[in-house]
């Protein structure tokens, strides 16, 4: 116990002579922790996104219309018996299997919809409700197989196209993936930049303390004794760094996106402080780990004893 309290009564003596460089490599600790912490509550976020989304996936089975182009509706406008067809396909038939729920929409609701989405402007207002496709509307037991849902009604008689978000969501989510992406990218640049600065910090304090370390020497120190005071220099400074890269995670998570953003898109459900406990063992550990390997090479190599 005497001997740990001296070593690390060496290592804050140390830290106080070095306050420049200590606070340099706490600094850059701090920031690329943070894009690390930012990175994993993306995915994080991400994740979420995608259960979300993927349990409200539709599936739309867009029927024929007297103005549909005479390739995908060749007979024309759907027929009663075709839209049974289709209906039957959905509760009995080969698509029945796939499906949770449905529901019709007819050319009246669809303009409905859509002059409440579009408002009542010039653009809209010359559309009637023959200009609108009637439609199936089909929730999925497993998200996953819209493709099959798609491929089953994509050759119906009197479907004139099948439509999913699959492709929106994908392009959503591409840009989130890369989003984070770039923030490992950054993260994993300053990472080396942190180890390169915890090298030289011990480097410099070593060759400070050389005399001390030859008088440790001469009195019989071992080599845990010189070695480890540098060691928790570099494991302390580090340590700092994460824990203010946890509280800025915290910072994020709770307030970017689980009180702004949620204010500004309530249609989306956000993360909040929850996601980022989980994500602070991981900062602290990628510090500790990272400051004591590249503490211990430094003394070894430059550090004779």
């Amino acid at each position: 116990m005497h001997r740990l309290l001296h070593m690390l009564g060496e290592t804050f003596t140390s830290l106080r002579r070095n306050v420049a460089m200590v606070s340099a490599l706490i600094l850059v600790t701090f920031i690329s922790l943070t894009f690390v912490g930012a990175a994993a509550l993306m995915q994080t976020q991400v994740d979420e996104m995608t259960d979300d989304f993927h349990e409200q996936l539709e599936v739309s089975v867009f029927l024929c219309t007297e103005g549909s182009p005479a390739s995908a509706c060749p007979a024309g406008a759907v027929t009663d018996d075709q839209r049974e067809a289709v209906e039957q396909s959905l509760e009995e038939g080969a698509a029945a299997q796939y499906v949770d729920s449905y529901r019709y929409e007819s050319q009246d609701q669809a303009l409905e919809n859509f002059l409440d989405q579009r408002g009542q402007d010039a653009d809209s207002s010359s559309v009637e409700a023959a200009d609108m496709p009637e439609s199936f509307r089909i929730l999925l037991v497993d998200p996953e197989q819209y493709e099959v849902v798609t491929e089953l009604f994509a050759s119906a008689l009197g479907v004139e196209s099948v439509a999913d978000q699959q492709e929106i969501l994908d392009q959503v989510f591409g840009i989130l993936n890369g989003m984070t992406m770039v923030a490992l990218i950054i993260a994993a640049v300053m990472i080396v930049c942190a180890v390169l600065l915890v090298s030289t910090t011990i480097r410099l304090s070593a060759f400070a303390r050389r005399r001390e370390t030859g008088i440790k020497r001469l009195v019989g120190a071992s080599k845990s004794m010189i070695r480890l005071p540098f060691i928790f220099e570099g494991a302390l400074a580090a340590l700092i760094g994460a824990l203010l890269a946890c509280a800025a995670t915290w910072v994020i998570a709770e307030f970017v996106l689980g009180q702004w953003l949620a204010q500004q898109v309530p249609g989306i459900s956000f993360i909040d402080s929850s996601a980022s406990w989980l994500i602070m063992p991981m900062l602290i550990l990628i510090a500790l780990v990272l400051a004591v390997l590249a503490s211990w090479l430094t003394v070894r190599r430059y550090l004779r004893v």
